[in-house]
């Protein structure tokens, strides 16, 4: 059963990318480009999708952990770190340069992907690459990932 849940959340997501526009490169560049703010360049449209994704899952986050534990497992799997480390300013760096470089994000980048977008698959080939060199670099390393205090939000 769980198989099929993730398989439909997953195409509800892909549905959600394409409906807002941000499996296209396009969309996505334009909005980064805060150059472009002067002349009437920007598409803002993007901030909407975005302040939309946060309060659904600010809710959906209330809601699980109001239950004391999820739905189809035995327990939250949070973060073991409480503040932000040097792996992770990384990350979230690479993220974003490589989403301002791509106009891509894993997510949309799944949905070009599936819909013939050569530069998606580039994309994702470079994307698997990083995360195997990431697995690698990390070998050895112990999870850090902790089992969540039921009503922790």
């Amino acid at each position: 059963m769980s198989i099929l849940v993730q398989f439909a959340i997953g195409l509800i997501f892909g549905l959600g990318l394409i409906l807002a526009g941000m499996s296209n490169p396009a969309k996505v560049l334009n909005f980064l480009d805060l150059a472009a703010i002067p002349t009437g360049g920007w598409d803002a449209s993007l901030i909407f999708v975005m302040a939309g994704g946060i309060a659904v899952t600010m809710l959906g986050y209330r809601l699980a952990f109001a239950r004391g534990r999820p739905l189809l497992a035995e327990r939250f799997a949070l973060p073991a770190a409480s503040r932000p480390d040097s792996r992770l300013v990384a990350g979230a760096a690479l993220f974003g340069v490589g989403w301002g470089l791509a106009g891509f994000c894993p997510g949309p980048a799944l949905v070009s992907a599936l819909t013939g977008g050569v530069p998606a698959l580039i994309f994702l080939a470079a994307m698997l690459a990083g995360m195997a060199l990431a697995r690698r670099l990390a070998a050895g390393r112990t999870p850090s990932v902790r089992p969540a205090e039921p009503g922790r939000a």
